[in-house]
């Protein structure tokens, strides 16, 4: 069998030259020698413009505050590099992963850095967007005009560019870049302090008040040293009306206008001084708080593409012949070092919290606190840094501790177990962390190297086993849904001349209800002229659910003699009606040697349509249909619109969409093996799924996965609706009934209206 892939996102070569912790200690002392080298430079040079429409650095500083700026400052930005350099040093405790930036990456990468730091993901949400966005391009805007000052301070006279009209241009933007940057901040006040939504209440710690009270300190200190300033020259004489450009700074000196020269003055240093001292303490915590987010969160964008497909797990060898001694994830130094990385790019906002189906049900289970609890053991656990810890990703209360690098030192089996695998976590976090892998790496210690997992699990697991399916039914019956109809069962391991193979799943083939997908989709085939041909007997469980619930041997013991079979057979092309069987046979048999084109039966019924291949015309259903997006189908693998574009293709339906779909589409809670565990703890997911399915008013609830058929019919009869008042079903049933009903319509319609009479 060929496991070459399975270790391949792991492998690394050696590093060669600096480490990455050695680079951020020499960037910081870089940029620290050139900050004083730039100070002490015009102290020789005297380099002064001779334009009156200009502004002089340092104009009304003392000498003395100057060398004070010049010495601390240098020294805060070597302080932080070495802060930088322990957390880097963290990352690197982590197992290989092969994020290299490539040509064939390269502009993938960059894609994935814009979207991140133009706050695509955090425009979901506008309000907080906008409030992010005003902050953190006000900054950068402010730290270019800053930077813009001191290259012109450098340069001799004829090479100095602030003066005249490019000077009046850069005082508005400066003001301008100000005005937007502080009104963020005080957005953001009002939003944690005065709203105080629930997520970002929950997680509210003093460190947030001093950051956002630094943060605004930086901007209300900046005008004001403007103000006095513009002020102090003008009590002095000077004509400042090119200063009318700095659109607040300008207006602010006006209402202290009758204030003394030396009054002005002292006022101007002062303020002066009180800026500096701001950014002296932005300096200060901006290594040690969460807000060094603002390095780590731009890098975790960029590092955001990798090899396996987005709905792949993480790869492992052959377990049958490794020589691996531990499996998945208990101590820090399992997780890969991207992984780490993760945890110091968290920005703690809660979005990951606020759409968890688990958290949002009463479950144990908060996708944030995976990630604070993980980086609160990587801090405490860095025996490289003094004290032989870091500051953690957000403060901890003082009665946790934490002896050992175990993960779960603050992890609960139960939180791990709660979750359902929707990945709605990985997609709406703004700065891409890839949570639900680490939860999978931790059930993978838990199920193989612990056998903690819930009982009912295993049963699950003995059904896979012995018979092969997780219904536990026997595989002499996977084919009885076909016996009344006109379907191609191929003998073991007989050559395929087919078009497609069917791999119609466990629950296609032994649940009653998903029993009909599969009949309403061999007959829509048949409609088609599609030539296809199932397994029967022969197929077995792709390992979808041993897989997602940690047992990586029972899945390879499952996916290898599938993959043995079909690459025998010959088969190159297969139609999925589960979105599980298409996730696994799609993007992860391929690490074991099985490549092969799979198509999901709503891809292949839009094609069908769009095509002409299947004739619709007639097709017609007078109702209102909603439908609900499989996770496994939408956010694993980016299929929304195929299964929408074949319910829309019916005369007469009025679709409708809950309030979360697509994307944000809530999950039916049987993902990640829930399917075969018992949910005790606050409410069922399907009954909230189902509610939410019934208050749109729909008659007919579509769905694209058998899991979630399943759970959504369940959840709809326990609200007591009857199929009469609300009918859940698959695609397929929907259409061949809308098939069905069009051509009953027709037959109806051309039947002559009576019978002649002999002899009249």
């Amino acid at each position: 069998m060929n496991t070459t892939n399975a270790t391949s996102e792991t492998s690394a070569a050696p590093r060669k030259g600096l480490k990455p912790y050695q680079l951020s200690i020499a960037l910081g002392v870089g940029i620290a020698a050139f900050t004083m080298i730039s100070g002490i430079i015009p102290n020789f040079v005297h380099w002064k413009s001779d334009s009156p429409i200009h502004r002089e650095v340092f104009e009304g500083i003392p000498g003395y505050l100057q060398i004070a700026f010049y010495t601390i400052i240098p020294a805060l930005l070597v302080f932080g590099s070495l802060q930088f350099a322990n957390r880097i040093r963290n990352w690197e405790r982590g197992a290989p992963d092969r994020r290299k930036t490539t040509k064939k990456n390269f502009k993938q990468r960059l894609a994935d850095y814009r979207a991140g730091v133009y706050m695509r993901t955090l425009l979901r949400d506008s309000a907080a967007g906008l409030m992010h966005s005003m902050i953190y391009f006000g900054f950068l805007v402010l730290l270019g005009v800053t930077t813009v000052l001191e290259i012109d301070h450098q340069v001799p006279p004829a090479l100095k560019f602030l003066h005249g009209d490019v000077y009046r241009a850069y005082a508005a933007v400066g003001d301008i870049a100000g005005i937007v940057f502080t009104g963020g901040v005080i957005w953001a006040i009002i939003r944690r302090y005065v709203q105080r939504p629930y997520r970002i209440r929950i997680k509210s710690k003093p460190e947030h008040a001093i950051g956002l009270g630094v943060l605004l300190a930086i901007g209300v200190t900046g005008f004001t040293t403007e103000m006095f300033r513009i002020a102090e020259s003008q009590a002095a004489g000077v004509n400042m009306d090119h200063e009318k450009w700095s659109v607040l700074g300008y207006p602010l000196a006006q209402l202290v206008n009758g204030w003394s020269v030396s009054t002005l003055d002292t006022t101007h240093q002062v303020m002066w001084v009180a800026h500096v001292l701001a950014f002296i303490a932005f300096l200060i915590i901006l290594p040690i708080t969460m807000l060094r987010h603002m390095f780590t969160s731009p890098l975790n964008m960029y590092l955001k593409d990798r090899e396996r497909p987005k709905g792949a797990m993480k790869a492992m060898p052959n377990l049958t012949e490794t020589s691996l001694e531990t499996f998945g994830a208990h101590v820090v130094e399992d997780f890969t070092w991207k992984q780490l990385l993760d945890l110091d790019a968290c920005t703690m906002c809660g979005r990951c919290t606020s759409v968890c189906p688990a958290h949002a049900t009463g479950k144990p289970l908060d996708p944030r606190e995976i990630v604070l609890k993980s980086g609160e053991v990587m801090a405490a656990t860095a025996s490289h840094a003094r004290g032989g810890k870091v500051t953690p990703p957000l403060s901890v209360d003082s009665e946790i501790t934490i002896s050992a690098n175990s993960l779960f030192e603050r992890i609960t089996s139960e939180e791990i177990w709660a979750c359902t695998s929707c990945k709605a976590c990985d997609e709406i976090c703004p700065v891409n962390i890839e949570i639900l892998d680490k939860i999978l790496d931790m059930r993978r210690y838990l199920s193989l190297m612990e056998s903690d997992f819930p009982a009912e699990l295993g049963n699950a697991y003995r059904a896979m086993e012995n018979q092969g399916n997780p219904w536990g039914m026997s595989q002499s019956d996977r084919g009885e849904w076909a016996k009344d109809l006109d379907v191609t069962v191929l003998d073991p391991g007989a050559a395929f001349n087919h078009e497609y193979l069917y791999w119609v799943g466990c629950a296609g083939s032994f649940d009653d209800k998903n029993k009909k997908v599969t009949q309403s989709m061999a007959k829509l085939l048949k409609r088609a002229g599609i030539d296809v041909a199932i397994l029967g007997p022969s197929e077995m469980c792709t390992g979808d659910s041993a897989r997602r619930s940690g047992n990586e041997y029972l899945f390879q013991m499952l996916a290898m003699p599938n993959i043995e079979m079909l690459n025998g057979m010959g088969v190159r092309k297969i139609i999925t009606q589960c979105p599980h069987c298409f996730n696994t046979l799609a993007n992860e048999y391929p690490q074991f040697g099985g490549t092969y084109e799979v198509i999901h039966h709503s891809q292949l019924l839009e094609h069908l349509i769009d095509s002409g291949k299947l004739d619709i015309s007639d097709a017609t259903l007078e109702e209102r249909i909603t439908y609900h997006d499989s996770c496994y189908l939408g956010r694993h693998n980016d299929v929304y619109m195929a299964p929408r574009n074949v319910v829309s293709s019916i005369k007469g339906v009025d679709v409708v969409e809950m309030p979360r779909n697509g994307t944000k589409g809530m999950c039916c809670g049987a993902g990640g093996a829930r399917m075969w565990m018992e949910e005790t703890i606050g409410t069922k997911v399907n009954d909230e799924r189902a509610a939410e399915a019934i208050s749109t008013g729909a008659s007919r609830v579509a769905t694209a996965c058998p899991f979630c058929y399943i759970m959504l019919d369940d959840g709809v009869k326990g609200a007591g609706k009857e199929e009469h008042e609300v009918k859940v079903a698959d695609i397929s049933i929907h259409l061949l009934d809308a098939i069905e009903n069009g051509e009953r319509l027709r037959a109806e319609s051309s039947a002559p209206l009576s019978a002649p009479v002999a002899g009249e």
